[in-house]
C-alpha cells in the first residue's frame, strides 16, 4: 500500500512526545503502535510480528552485543579502579573547564577508527573529569558525539569512506567499476564534505572557548558552573546507578598501564589490525579480546573471585539495559517506517525539485531529513546515492568532475547530520549512555551546534552548484 503523508506519522509522533515528555523510551514505544495501527494489524499480534522481524537479525544482534560488552568491560574498569586512577592523575593538573573539554575532544580525534568505541570510551573516561571540571554531561555528550561520526565521514578509509565505497561500486558505472577507483572517489570527495569538517571543527573551537555556548548548552554549562549540577535536576541519565556500587577491593592498587591503557590499546590494534588485514574493522570483536584481558588480568591481581567478577560484569550489563532497551524501540520504529514506506515517500516529494544548480543542497536536505526520521545515516546513505549520484553523474555527461564529488560528500555530510540530530541515532544514543547524560537533554542541546554547521554546509554547497553549473 501506498500510506503516503501518514508514512510519516510514527517517527513524528515519537520525536514530538521524546521532546515533550523527555522519556525516549515511552516515546518511540508509542510511535511504533501507532505505526502498527496504520498499517491495519491486529495491535497485539502485529506488535509481536515486528519486534521478532526488527530484532531478530544480524545488525540488531550486532550493537546489542556491543553494548553487553561495552557496559561489562566498563564496569570492569570501575571495579579495577582504572577510571578512578586515571582521574587522579589528570587531576593533579588541577584541569578547568577549557582543559578538561579540550583534553576530550582530542581523545575524540584520536580514536577516528570507531564511531561506536570513540563516544563509549571518551565518555566513560573523560566523565569523572568533566564533572570536577563543572562542565555539564550535556557537553560531554555532545564532544563525543562530534567526534566520531563526522570525523569517520572525512576519514576515506574509515568504515564509513569503505561502504561508501561500496554502494558507488554498485552503481555500475564506467568510471567507478572496482573499488580501487571508489576509494579515489571518496578520497577526492572529503574537501567537499562542509558538513563533517564544519562539526568537528566547531566543537573543537567551542571546547577551548574560542566559540561561546548558546542556546540550551549555554543553560546547561550555566547550572553545572555555577551551581555544580551536571545534570538537570528532571534528568533521566542513560546510565543507571549500578556502576556507583562497584568499587575497588580493599587493599587492590590499580595499574594504570595494564587496567587502563593495555584494554584500549587492545581494542585500537585488533580493530585497526582486522581492518587492514580483513577490509573490514572487527569492533565487537576486539572489545571481546578486551574483556578477556581485563577479566584475566585482574583475576591475577586478585581483584576479585572468578564469581565476584562475573557479578560485576552483570552489574555492567543492568548498566546499559535502558540503551538497549531504546535502541531495540529505535530498530523496531526503523522497520515499522521501512514498512509504511517513509523514506520512498520522502523521496517522491523531493525528488522533482533535483536541479543542477542547487543538486547539492537539496540531496544534503533530503538525505539530512531522511537520517533524521529513520535514526540511521548508512540506511539513508543506501536509499539516496543511487538517486542523487546518478543524478550528478547524467548532469556530468558520467565524468568525474566536481559536482558528483560535492554530491557524493552530500550524502554523506546530510546522512550523518540528520542522524546527529535524531534521539533515533545509535551513536546519539551511545554517546548519552557513556556519558551517563538525559538522552533527550543531549538532543536538545546539540540540536543548535548541528544546525549550525548544517547552514555552513548549505552554504558551502550553493556555492560549489554555481560555480560547477
Amino acid at each position: 500500500m501506498d500510506y503516503g503523508i501518514l508514512s510519516l506519522a510514527p517517527a513524528i509522533i515519537a520525536l514530538a512526545l521524546a521532546f515533550a515528555t523527555k522519556n525516549a523510551l515511552f516515546s518511540i514505544l508509542i510511535g511504533v503502535v501507532v505505526g502498527v495501527a496504520i498499517t491495519g494489524k491486529n495491535l497485539l499480534f502485529g506488535f509481536s510480528d515486528l519486534m521478532q522481524n526488527a530484532l531478530g537479525n544480524a545488525d540488531f544482534i550486532w550493537i546489542l552485543a556491543l553494548e553487553v560488552f561495552v557496559g561489562i568491560l566498563v564496569a570492569l574498569f570501575q571495579k579495577s579502579g582504572a577510571i578512578q586512577a586515571f582521574s587522579n592523575v589528570v587531576g593533579k593538573k588541577n584541569l578547568k573547564q577549557k582543559g578538561a573539554q579540550s583534553l576530550a575532544f582530542l581523545l575524540g580525534i584520536f580514536i577516528f577508527f570507531s564511531d561506536y568505541f570513540s563516544p563509549l570510551y571518551v565518555g566513560t573516561v573523560m566523565k569523572g573529569i568533566t564533572d570536577k571540571a563543572r562542565v555539564s554531561r550535556e557537553k560531554l555528550a555532545y564532544i563525543c558525539d562530534s567526534t566520531s561520526a563526522p570525523v569517520c565521514t572525512v576519514i576515506p578509509f574509515s568504515s564509513w569512506g569503505i561502504y561508501m565505497a561500496g554502494l558507488l561500486v554498485a552503481l555500475g558505472t564506467k568510471n567507478i567499476p572496482d573499488t580501487n577507483a571508489a576509494q579515489k572517489v571518496i578520497i577526492h570527495m572529503v574537501p567537499y564534505n562542509f558538513y563533517g569538517i564544519a562539526a568537528v571543527l566547531m566543537c573543537g573551537l567551542i571546547a577551548v572557548g574560542i566559540i561561546p555556548d548558546y542556546g540550551p548548552m549555554r543553560k546547561a554549562e550555566k547550572r553545572a558552573k555555577e551551581e555544580g549540577k551536571v545534570i538537570s535536576d528532571k534528568a533521566r541519565p542513560m546510565m543507571s546507578d549500578e556502576l556507583d556500587k562497584i568499587q575497588l577491593k580493599e587493599g587492590c592498587k590499580p595499574n594504570l598501564f595494564l587496567n587502563f591503557l593495555m584494554p584500549a590499546l587492545i581494542i585500537i590494534a585488533v580493530t585497526i589490525g582486522t581492518y587492514v588485514c580483513m577490509g573490514s574493522a572487527k569492533t565487537l570483536e576486539a572489545f571481546i579480546a578486551a574483556v578477556v584481558y581485563q577479566f584475566i588480568v585482574m583475576l591475577i591481581q586478585k581483584m576479585g573471585t572468578v564469581n565476584e567478577l562475573v557479578d560485576t560484569a552483570v552489574e555492567g550489563i543492568k548498566s546499559v539495559m535502558s540503551a538497549m532497551l531504546i535502541l531495540a524501540m529505535a530498530y523496531c520504529l526503523n522497520s515499522i517506517s521501512s514498512t509504511l514506506g517513509t523514506a520512498d515517500y520522502v523521496i517522491s516529494i523531493t525528488e522533482s525539485w533535483m536541479t543542477p544548480t542547487i543538486l547539492m543542497t537539496l540531496t544534503f536536505v533530503v538525505s539530512a531529513f531522511i537520517a533524521f526520521f529513520t535514526g540511521t545515516s548508512w540506511g539513508t546513505y543506501a536509499i539516496v546515492t543511487p538517486i542523487c549520484v546518478q543524478m550528478a553523474l547524467n548532469i556530468s555527461g558520467g565524468a568525474l568532475t566536481p559536482v558528483v564529488y560535492a554530491t557524493i560528500a552530500a550524502v554523506m555530510g546530510g546522512g550523518c547530520f540528520g542522524d546527529h540530530c535524531s534521539p533515533l541515532s545509535d551513536t546519539t544514543i551511545l554517546s548519552s549512555l557513556a556519558t551517563g547524560s538525559d538522552h533527550i537533554d543531549h538532543v536538545k542541546t546539540q540540536l543548535p551546534y548541528a544546525l549550525t554547521a548544517g547552514v555552513v554546509a548549505c552554504i558551502g554547497f550553493l556555492i560549489i552548484g554555481v560555480t560547477c553549473a
